[in-house]
């Protein structure tokens, strides 16, 4: 320590900046030494809060564009994960220091020759000495292994993890948030305000003007402790992005930065928070932002607008649902229902869904007078039934139906009151099953690259059932399943097709609907033999589509007593309901839901008690929510297994994943 004074003391001797640059530096070296004894494999030790008050003001003594990898250490350390208590008597000396240290960063800031990517993670470190938690993304922001973000709900306490989230930002840079609420500035004022001059819009290329609008006037006005953490991130985005230009480095830096400025909802209590909010656990001054919803009514217009509680319904607290042995319990540790494993497969069976990957189809199969079974597929083309009464096998599996892994199931009940099963294959063949012998009724047929992604049953008015395949290819087609033999297609377009649906909208007439990987929606009418007919489809409102930002990836058909409802849900989690009779909107719909971001899963249900509800998640999530859209009210089910497909039985949820079938009461029991 005492070398390293001298060497800093040195250094600020010599008047040339020239003559004190270079890695060779001697205090470097002292330092880069010395800081790893101050905090050794994350851990701060106790002497670092004597040290460190006598070599922050001998650093602050130097040029500012000799220092700022110094700042960066240190801004590593004050945001250690194991930083012990200030000790008694060295509060006030350790707190000067910040104060001290946030000013000469700041400098380094403005310094020329500080490469781009040293701006970043000096910005973060001013953020870190000002005391505001956002600073805890430092570590992250450096590590490029570490794309993904964990956030802390300020409210409930729940985890919230953002996958991808440096890779693929939750927040455009163009995206900036408003001014915040004026705040008082520290009686000290603050160094960003500095910057205000420095930031030019005229100086950044397009979709930084705004950033750079707002990060000027809080630069201005100074930045207390009480200001919201995206307004202190849409300043220092904007210092990287002018100190960066032109360099594409820097461009990209500031992009991460600005993307800590947005917003991520608590898949758990439905409330929405900033990021830089759910960066630590208790932020000071965290408070959710207020959104309202309108729910659905049977005549389509907003019943009512809540402010939703910790539950997201208003005044009643939701049910978080834990396991215990089978019993499934509300938070309250009181009995919800009982949870239903269904049985595994022999262990002869190699090429067995839970022995290659999980479940990833699901069918119902209802028969008039039997029990209610469960169609399950997977690797190697192995198809189960279980009894979704106790989950127990009916049939030994059959694989002799698919030579790959089944993609996509689905149950067909004809007119004359036979029930036969369909698959589609990842290589594009089509198995025909019968559920009674769970064996094959044909060979196989097909052949289409990308495999079969989704499967629907249509009724048509001259009262045929059809079965309805779709392609990541584009290929729409409609199957007899008396003959196996394609009878039509849909989709002229040709566009690429991740989900389909059919949406009953008479009692022997349905419409086809299907999200394509651009995020668009497709109506089409199965009854029509020209594909450029549109028939009774009603395409939905684009105006809609493009004012809510909502780019589909997954549709469901709705049950309502009255009228075709579709649902479709995106990658953030968030569900719209449609009315297919006129193609608009019905009601506020589901928010996005961090927790349950992703490519979406979604099933719906009408309830024996008349209650219509839906079910989405995540594939491979461990999260789901169950929103009930005439009221609003929304609860949660934790996993603690990863999600590969949904439906629904009766009152029970029946649940694919990565390691077989489960099912639980979606009612408590």
């Amino acid at each position: 320590m005492e070398v390293l004074l001298e060497q800093l003391a040195s250094a600020a001797a010599v008047e040339s900046a020239a003559a004190a640059t270079g890695s060779g530096d001697p205090w470097r070296q002292t330092w880069t030494y010395l800081a790893g004894g101050l905090m050794d494999d994350g851990v701060v030790a106790d002497g670092a809060y004597a040290a460190l008050p006598h070599l922050v003001e001998a650093v602050a003594a130097l040029p500012p564009g000799q220092t700022a990898d110094f700042w960066v250490d240190l801004g590593f350390i004050v945001t250690a994960d194991h930083l012990p208590p200030v000790p008694d008597g060295l509060e006030a000396g350790f707190g000067a220091a910040l104060r001290l240290a946030e000013r000469a960063a700041a400098r380094s800031l403005l310094a020329a020759g500080v490469p781009a990517q040293v701006c970043a993670h000096l910005v973060l470190s001013c953020v870190a000495f000002a005391g505001h938690c956002t600073g805890e993304a430092l570590n992250r922001l450096l590590d490029a292994r570490e794309s993904g973000l964990l956030l802390v709900c300020p409210g409930c306490g729940s985890d919230t993890e953002i996958a991808e989230f440096f890779v693929d930002p939750a927040r455009r840079p163009s995206e900036v948030p408003g001014l915040p609420a004026p705040a008082p500035v520290r009686p000290e004022g603050h160094p960003w305000g500095e910057f205000a001059a420095m930031l030019r819009e005229e100086t950044l290329g397009e979709g930084w003007e705004a950033c750079v609008r707002v990060a000027r006037e809080v630069a201005v006005a100074g930045v207390s402790p009480e200001t919201p953490g995206q307004a202190v991130l849409c300043l220092v985005a904007g210092i990287v992005a002018v100190r960066g230009t032109p360099q594409e480095a820097a461009r990209e830096f500031a992009r991460q930065l600005m993307s800590l400025t947005g917003h991520f909802r608590c898949w758990d209590c439905e409330r929405t928070w900033a990021i830089a909010d759910g960066l630590a656990e208790n932020p000071d001054g965290a408070r959710p932002r207020q959104w309202s919803a309108e729910a659905a009514t049977d005549s389509g217009g907003p019943a009512a607008t809540m402010e939703p509680t910790a539950a997201g319904r208003t005044g009643e607290a939701a049910p978080r649902f834990r396991r215990d042995g089978d019993a499934v319990l509300a938070a309250d540790g009181t009995p919800w229902g009982r949870m239903t494993v269904f049985s595994d497969l022999p262990m002869s069976s190699d090429s067995a869904p839970g022995a290659s990957g999980g479940v990833d189809a699901l069918a119902v199969v209802p028969r008039p007078g039997l029990p209610t079974l469960v169609a399950g597929g997977g690797g190697g083309g192995v198809v189960c039934l279980w009894d979704v009464a106790d989950g127990r096998l009916v049939h030994d599996p059959a694989a002799a139906g698919h030579p790959d892994r089944v993609r996509s199931m689905t149950a067909l009940s004809l007119p004359d009151g036979r029930v036969l099963l369909a698959s589609g294959g990842d290589t594009g063949t089509i198995g025909w099953w019968n559920p009674a012998t769970g064996q094959p009724v044909r060979e196989p047929a097909g052949d289409w690259p990308g495999g079969v992604t989704g499967m629907c049953v249509a009724a048509v008015p001259d009262g045929r059932t059809l079965l309805v395949t779709a392609t990541p290819r584009g290929a729409v087609r409609l199957w007899d399943p008396d003959t196996g033999e394609c009878v039509g297609r849909l989709n002229p377009y040709g566009s690429p097709i991740q989900s389909i649906a059919a949406v009953p909208i008479s009692a022997g007439q349905a419409l086809i609907a299907a999200s394509d990987t651009a995020g668009r929606v497709h109506v089409w009418d199965p009854a029509v033999d020209d594909p450029w007919d549109t028939g009774a489809a009603v395409q939905l409102s684009a105006r809609a589509l493009a004012d809510a930002d909502h780019r589909a990836a997954a549709v469901a058909a709705v049950p309502t007593p009255d009228r075709a409802v579709l649902a479709t849900g995106d990658n953030r989690g968030a569900v719209t309901l449609w009315d297919l009779a006129t193609g608009a909107p019905v009601g506020g719909g589901l928010p996005a839901s961090t927790g349950t971001a992703g490519l979406p899963v979604i099933t719906a249900t009408t309830l024996p008690d008349g209650r219509t509800v839906l079910v989405t998640g995540a594939r491979h999530g461990h999260r789901l929510r169950i929103w009930e859209p005439a009221t609003g009210a929304v609860e949660h089910i934790a996993l603690d297994v990863a999600l590969t497909c949904l439906a629904i039985a009766g009152a029970d949820l029946i649940v694919g994943h990565d390691r077989g079938v489960l099912s639980l009461p979606l009612t408590r029991r």
